[in-house]
Formats: C-alpha cells, sequence, structure tokens
C-alpha cells in the first residue's frame, strides 16, 4: 500500500482539483490512500469564522460574514467542477454546511480550542468530499472515509494525542488495500465523538499514521516545490533541492521550522523505515526528495530556515540573584501552561533568555505571571534564522544590515535572531 498526501495549494481551486485527476493518472492510484487538506486557504477562512463566533457580537454579523465567505467559495467550486446541477456533491456539500450552521446555532462553550476543533474540521471533510466525487465523476473509483472515526485521540484540543493501539485496528479494519481511499489530514477523533485536531499543518502527520498503522511501502507528500530545498524560495534566492536526507536531517529541519515537512511526520516513518518523498504535484514524475537511512544530506549544503513573528523574552531574578535550575523549570512550567514555543534558549548567571512563538495568543498572560516573581525584559516581532551546516560566509549574508540580538553556534547550527 502507499500514501499520497495533497496539501492545500494543490487543491486551491478547480485547475487544481483536475490536476490531482492528472497525477493520479499518471502515477497509478491501487492500493492507495490519499489524504487531502483544506482547499487553498479555507484553513485561514474557518479560524476567522471561529474567532467571530467566539466574539460578544449579538447580531453574529461578523460571523455570517465568514460563513458566506467560505460557503460561497465552496459552491463556485463544486459549480465549476460539476456540469450537472443535481449532481449528489450538492446535496452532500449542503449537507455539511447545515451540520456547521447546526453547531454554531447551538454551541455553548467558550473554550476556544474546542470550538476550533469542531469548526476548523469542516474544511477538510468538504474538500474531501468535493474531490472525492469529481475523482468518481471522471473514471477513478474511491472511497470516501471519515478519518475521525478512525484516528483516535485524547482530547487534547488542538495538539491531539494518538491512541496508536485503538487507531492501528481501526484503520485495518475500514481500510481495504484493493481500493484508493480518500480521507481528510489534520483532524481527528476522541472517544466520545468529539472532533480533534492534530496540530496547525497536520495533514502530514496523518499521512504517517495511516502509513504506520497500514505498513505502507512509502508516503508521498506532494508540494508546490520540486522536494525539498535548502531553503523556502519565497525567503531565499538561489535555493537548491535536496535529493536526499536522512530521517535524523529530516528531523532536525523539521523541528528548527523547516515548512516542507511537518515535526511530528517523521518519528512513525523511522520507526517503521517507511520512506518518505516529497514531490511536485506540476511535475510528479520528477524524483523530489527521499528521506530513508542513510547519507546525512545530499549535496551537503547550507540550510535556512526563517522563522517570522518571535518573541525574545529576558527573565532575572528581581533582586539579581543568580537563576538557577530551579528558577529554570519554574520558567518552563510557565511556557508549558501557556503553550508558548521554545525556538532558542540562552542562560547567563542573572538572566535566563528564550526565542518563542504565541502560537495560541498567550503572551500577556505569561508575562503577567511571570512578573510576580522576576523581572521581564522582551522584544516583539523579530525573526529567527537557523542555518544548519553553517558556514562563515552564511553567517555574514544573514546578519548584514540586521540588528542582531542573539547569535547562538553549535557543531552543524547556527541560529541568529534579527530585528530586520
Amino acid at each position: 500500500m502507499k500514501v499520497y498526501k495533497f496539501g492545500g495549494t494543490s487543491v486551491k481551486d478547480a485547475s487544481g482539483v483536475r490536476n490531482l485527476k492528472k497525477v493520479l493518472q499518471t502515477i497509478g492510484y491501487n492500493d492507495t490512500v490519499l489524504v487531502i487538506s483544506a482547499m487553498g486557504k479555507m484553513t485561514n477562512a474557518f479560524e476567522r469564522l471561529v474567532a467571530a463566533h467566539l466574539l460578544n457580537d449579538k447580531e453574529g454579523i461578523e460571523e455570517a460574514i465568514q460563513y458566506k465567505e467560505i460557503e460561497g467559495f465552496h459552491l463556485n467550486m463544486i459549480k465549476t467542477l460539476f456540469d450537472n446541477g443535481d449532481h449528489p456533491i450538492f446535496e452532500k456539500v449542503e449537507d455539511l454546511f447545515d451540520d456547521l450552521n447546526g453547531f454554531l446555532f447551538d454551541n455553548n462553550s467558550s473554550d476556544y480550542d474546542y470550538v476550533y476543533d469542531q469548526i476548523v474540521s469542516y474544511a477538510e471533510l468538504l474538500s474531501t468530499k468535493i474531490c472525492s466525487a469529481y475523482l468518481s465523476e471522471n473514471g477513478i473509483k474511491n472511497k470516501w472515509l471519515d478519518i475521525r472515526k478512525c484516528i483516535k485521540t485524547d482530547d487534547h484540543f488542538r495538539q491531539a494525542n494518538v491512541d496508536w493501539k485503538l487507531t492501528s485496528r481501526l484503520l485495518k479494519r475500514k481500510i481495504k488495500s484493493s481500493a484508493l481511499t480518500i480521507t481528510q489530514g489534520f483532524i481527528a477523533g476522541d472517544n466520545y465523538g468529539k472532533t480533534t485536531t492534530l496540530g496547525r499543518e497536520g495533514s502530514d502527520y496523518s499521512a504517517a499514521i495511516i502509513a504506520y498503522c497500514l505498513e505502507a511501502e512509502d508516503v508521498t507528500v506532494f508540494k508546490d516545490v520540486a522536494g525539498v530545498l535548502n531553503g523556502d524560495p519565497r525567503e531565499f534566492k538561489n535555493t537548491v533541492l535536496l535529493h536526499q536526507i536522512s530521517y535524523k536531517e529530516a528531523v532536525e529541519l523539521a523541528f528548527f521550522g523547516a515548512s516542507v515537512i511537518h515535526p511530528k511526520t517523521l518519528q512513525p516513518l523511522q520507526k517503521k523505515k517507511i520512506p518518505l518523498r516529497v514531490k511536485s504535484f506540476v511535475n510528479p514524475l520528477e524524483k523530489g526528495t527521499l528521506v530513508v537511512n542513510g547519507v546525512d544530506i545530499e549535496p551537503k549544503i547550507p540550510c535556512f530556515i526563517l522563522k517570522k513573528d518571535q518573541i525574545l523574552i529576558s527573565i532575572s531574578d528581581k533582586d539579581f540573584h543568580f537563576i538557577m535550575e530551579d528558577d529554570i523549570s519554574e520558567i518552563f512550567d510557565y511556557l508549558h501552561q501557556y503553550s508558548l514555543k521554545v525556538n532558542l534558549i540562552q542562560n547567563s548567571a542573572i538572566s535566563f533568555t528564550v526565542c518563542v512563538e504565541d502560537i495560541f495568543n498567550n503572551f500577556n498572560d505569561l508575562v503577567k505571571d511571570l512578573n510576580d516573581r522576576y523581572k521581564v525584559l522582551y522584544n516583539k516581532n523579530l525573526t529567527l534564522y537557523t542555518i544548519r551546516h553553517f558556514t562563515d560566509e552564511t553567517i555574514k549574508k544573514i546578519e548584514k544590515g540586521k540588528k542582531v540580538f542573539i547569535k547562538q553556534l553549535s557543531r552543524e547550527t547556527a541560529q541568529i535572531v534579527v530585528q530586520n
């Protein structure tokens, strides 16, 4: 069995869905599970709907605006893809919007993470329903699967943890190797029928979970780039394709923020030595990048990772006492409590400095708690550059014309926090 994953960019419009059909016809789709993300920027649109839903807006004006934007996008999509207005997909899409509207009307919870998972999950459900119907209409038989009934997790909404034994048993029961199965990325379900999600950009992880549980031959992630490059081409010039990287190197790149591979994706694949291929959905017959055991990186060149919207926090004792292990432990407890992702750490005798990103908008609450005991200084809107396999020349290139707050070097990795 093979697992293919197509991201939102690959199905961002009707031509993308048509190209999905061409890619499958080109590379084959027997014994395959196809994981598809939300279409285009729809995850962002659904996130705006969540924010509008939780606003203190008695008339629901903003919520209605966001709802109509999302509904209009998907209706226009199916009107473009299907000539016959009586096609069953119209009713299926309408049913999903009826379900979504029902949740918006009945929901009394103000728990952002819970509400987020229940609402944003519809982006994946709509995308896969539409793609499945279009492929069936054009000669590619497939079975649509609600992955929430197979990938089971705890109720840690927005960052759910997988129940691997139960998930494996359910996937083996539901997915038959002879057919093409189409399912969702990013979403899952707990044991009480509530939808959960696996973390932002978690569709790659979904593909890896399925591959691990079904002991797939390999996983192929289709992107809008030729494979894993040594830098994001939107941010860096003259990027180079990496032909092969090891699981270890891929984990390092993902950990530091390389956007091509989701950080959680590699671990289940490495455990069962399942190769990961990253290829272009524009040129699917090109080799792309292979992730396997073996050579760390080929060719061995500097790799650049950029993370924007970083916050640099320096924490010191109000009485200028040393920052000891118990202080650091307490600070990390706070960082964990408020779900701030730590990307760099540096400490001295009397201060402890971390570079973080505020994914869940909890930074102000963190500072309020820390200020009770510590002196807290911070700078916002910074950029973190990470260079794997750095050279002196590449460091100078990154620093040129920027204000450097912190520079930290290890054997293979340089990290530089700057203000442009």
